[in-house]
């Protein structure tokens, strides 16, 4: 394998984004082409004439979150007062359930991030005469919800061009179309640095239209005045945003809060109207944030120890586990054995499972193959929920050893190496190339890079649970630190070779490479 050039490096990376047809905003695909949006903005404009309560319906991750955020602070600048539902996930269940139809009595309903397998609770709003607009990302199942208008660019004979965006980007374009029928004036640019948080969060390609709305997201965040990017700027101390400072950093704050105890808090975060209240809910979030860390190595533990490792997925359960927590746990797992993974919790009888997976496969597709086992399910390529009783566990976990019984290289993607790396050679226009074709993501990885033959000098375990790895390295003759973040303790070769990817590290103002393991060959 050949050493890369800088030359090299920046022409492919320029490479991946020679077909992105949207590399301007003004190029964006336009509202009117989702299927009935037309229908659904006439309706609100009726419900805003006639002064209808509107209400929106979220879901308690980050896209659901974020979804919420967007329509309810756009309809605020349009100066209506929405009622919003965030379900809880250990109350509530995902979505719009029959539960959350409970809670309302009249007016327009319209769900952002969820909707388009609530078959039953959209029956539950016919009955009461309550119109439902739905707007959704997720896959579309074989019965279509009863509803007034469904906008989910996964349907069939939606024309929208780009398939795969998030519930938050839905939702925005369906504030644009409102706008454009009540004539609004609204910046819908200046909702790009919470789309952004979104569409990493949500783990969407990074490609095509993603990529432009989240490059022009980053930059945003810096210059938001939104109380809760000021106080996040704050905490960060960042010159310039990259994909990992969301996908490490601010994702998982708002997350924890519908993880762990009620994504409303990750609402009013971003809904602060001060600095006070963004300070306190940030607090919040981050104390939130550290008890699901701290549940999470203890579940991952348990799992990885009922992990066998002759199965064709990761399939394992345990009482309890808290059902925030499994998500996270199916998605290091799923990394760590190189094959989809499913983590369920068992409470009273029932299973409550997490699935992801980074394979050539459609997890959802999988899933629906063994449907007469569950009790419902939900999601998409590489990440679904689903439940069941728990007397079908071992009979599911059967037929999906079964399904998965294909060639090991279709369980989980390897990140393709771009080359072999000269160690000596990346410098400051080494890492700069790499930070201008940002951000990186989903089909858009960061580059990484293979090191061959690098000496073992010293090896040390850190972090409060011992659990990172931090290597010196001799590289004919040059020497460096590599980092390896949650790993397990083992024996090394005295000579190893490494697959990387290099993150700039700015520390009191020196800039120089890290280089981050993602294998140890």
């Amino acid at each position: 394998m050949s050493k890369i050039t800088k030359k090299e490096l920046f022409d492919l990376l320029k490479a991946r984004h020679e077909n992105n047809q949207y590399t301007r905003l003004a190029q964006m695909p336009k509202p009117d082409t989702f299927k009935d949006i037309d229908k659904a903005t006439k309706r609100i404009k009726k419900a805003l004439d006639s002064n209808e309560q509107i209400t929106i319906v979220g879901d308690y991750d980050v896209d659901g979150v974020v979804s919420t955020t967007i329509i309810v602070d756009f309809f605020k600048r349009i100066g209506i007062d929405v009622n919003h539902i965030i379900p809880n996930r250990f109350k509530h269940g995902y979505g719009l359930s029959p539960k959350i139809v409970d809670m309302i009595d009249s007016g327009l309903v319209i769900t952002v991030d969820n909707g388009i397998s609530a078959v039953n609770a959209a029956k539950k709003l016919k009955e009461k005469k309550i119109d439902l607009i739905i707007t959704d990302h997720h896959t579309v199942g074989e019965e279509l919800p009863d509803a007034l208008a469904i906008i989910n660019p996964k349907q069939k004979d939606c024309t929208f061009p780009f398939k795969d965006i998030c519930g938050a980007q839905v939702a925005w374009y369906l504030c644009a179309a409102i706008k454009k029928e009540i004539n609004a004036d609204v910046n819908l640019q200046e909702f790009f640095d919470l789309l952004c948080v979104a569409i990493i969060a949500d783990i969407m390609p990074m490609t095509n239209l993603n990529y432009t709305m989240v490059k022009h997201g980053l930059k945003l965040i810096k210059q938001s005045q939104r109380p809760a990017f000021i106080k996040i700027n704050e905490m960060m101390q960042k010159n310039l945003y990259v994909s990992d400072d969301i996908g490490f950093t601010i994702a998982p704050k708002i997350n924890s809060a519908g993880r762990m105890d009620d994504a409303s808090v990750a609402l009013s975060f971003l809904l602060s109207e001060n600095i006070y209240d963004a300070n306190n809910s940030l607090q919040l979030l981050e104390e939130l944030n550290c008890y699901r860390k701290v549940l999470q190595e203890r579940i991952s533990q348990k799992a990885n120890n009922a992990t066998n490792q002759e199965d064709n997925a990761v399939i394992v359960w345990g009482e309890d586990w808290h059902e925030g927590v499994i998500g996270i746990v199916a998605s290091k797992l799923s990394n760590s054995y190189k094959k989809p993974a499913f983590i369920f919790s068992i409470k009273e009888g029932i299973a409550k499972g997490s699935a992801r997976a980074n394979a050539n496969i459609n997890l959802h597709s999988i899933i629906s193959e063994t449907s007469d086992l569950l009790i419902g399910f939900g999601g998409h390529k590489n990440a679904a929920g689903l439940s069941m009783k728990a007397s079908n566990l071992e009979e599911f976990k059967k037929r999906i050893n079964t399904l998965l019984n294909i060639e090991p290289e279709e369980l989980h993607i390897e990140h393709d190496v771009l080359g072999e790396l000269d160690v000596s050679c990346v410098d400051i226009e080494f890492l700069n190339i790499i930070e201008k074709f940002e951000p990186y993501g989903l089909n858009n990885h960061r580059p990484i890079f293979r090191i061959s033959n690098s000496k073992v000098m010293k090896s040390q375990l850190f972090g409060k649970d011992k659990n990172h790895l931090k290597l010196t390295l001799s590289n004919n003759g040059f020497i460096f630190e590599a980092l390896q973040f949650h790993t397990e303790n083992k024996i090394l070769d005295e000579y190893i070779d490494l697959v990387v990817s290099i993150n700039k590290n700015e520390f009191r103002g020196e800039i120089s490479p890290q280089f981050l393991i993602q294998d140890i060959l």
